[in-house]
């Protein structure tokens, strides 16, 4: 038989609308794991949160986080890996973010530590993304006067907020920058709100994945996701499947469409069809 891994996103494909696991999936999740499937997450999300969602799955194998710039033990506690800017683009990334008075959180990993930085939260989206990691995850943030401050720390990750109009150019420009890999996506909870994610190019589900995959001889790689951002991890698996709420982009993509993230569609499609693989 064929060492599989199967690897999910969390916002929009595993969690409910709610950013919760329902108690079903947990529960399908852990017999599965129990008798011995490798499981893990691969999210745009940092440890802080990872941490508090993830707290009832059993989770055995080291986990994706923030696009891939880094993979996480929950067993030990430790990153296990981690991608850092470059010093000569992340002098060019914070000089861009400065000069267009881009809105966001900058994230360093020190020490097996993650700190997260902001300027101001002036920007309702900017607002609600940091009250809810306060109130739910406990997560610190800390204030700078500018993100140009940051040019000596190990920074390892930018994500920016703000309307599709008002990112694509950045993103355009980023798109020519070959040490700079960016992701630009639609927030799942929000009308009007985009995200763009940059990270050294070096760092991404795709490279993320293959890390994983080496690291512990997967045959056979198995995904689930639902959006934009999960283009890089589908490029890296075997089996492509897209929950039914996907965008389109990712459904073009997909081997398969399971029910949505309402409807535990990974847990239930895990549980049906696993031992025929």
């Amino acid at each position: 038989m064929l060492k599989t891994l199967y690897v999910s996103d969390l916002d929009g494909t595993l969690l409910l609308p709610n950013v919760t696991l329902s108690k079903r999936t947990v529960r399908i999740l852990n017999d599965l794991i129990k008798e011995g499937i490798h499981f893990s997450v691969a999210t745009a999300r940092s440890i802080a949160s990872v941490r508090h969602i993830l707290e009832d799955v059993r989770i055995n194998i080291p986990v994706i986080l923030m696009n891939g710039a880094c993979i996480y033990d929950l067993e030990s506690n430790k990153y296990i890996e981690i991608q850092a800017f470059p010093k000569d683009s992340k002098k060019l990334l914070l000089d861009i973010v400065d000069e267009h008075q881009l809105k966001g959180f900058a994230y360093a990993i020190k020490d097996n530590k993650l700190s997260t930085y902001y300027e101001d939260l002036s920007l309702k989206s900017l607002h609600d993304f940091y009250q809810e990691r306060v109130d739910k995850y406990n997560k610190p943030f800390t204030k700078v006067d500018s993100f140009s401050t940051l040019i000596d720390e190990p920074l390892v990750y930018f994500s920016l907020m703000d309307t599709k109009e008002n990112l694509e150019a950045i993103h355009n420009v980023l798109l020519n920058m070959p040490e700079l890999g960016c992701t630009f996506y639609k927030d799942n909870y929000s009308l009007d709100i985009w995200y763009l994610e940059i990270y050294s190019t070096k760092a991404s589900k795709y490279n993320a994945l293959q890390y994983v995959r080496n690291l512990y001889d997967f045959d056979k790689v198995v995904c689930f996701g639902d959006n934009r951002n999960d283009l890089p991890m589908f490029k890296a698996s075997d089996l492509k499947i897209a929950v039914e709420n996907a965008f389109p982009e990712l459904k073009n993509e997909a081997d398969i469409i399971i029910a949505s993230n309402k409807e535990d569609g990974v847990a239930l499609w895990l549980k049906n069809h696993i031992r025929h693989l």
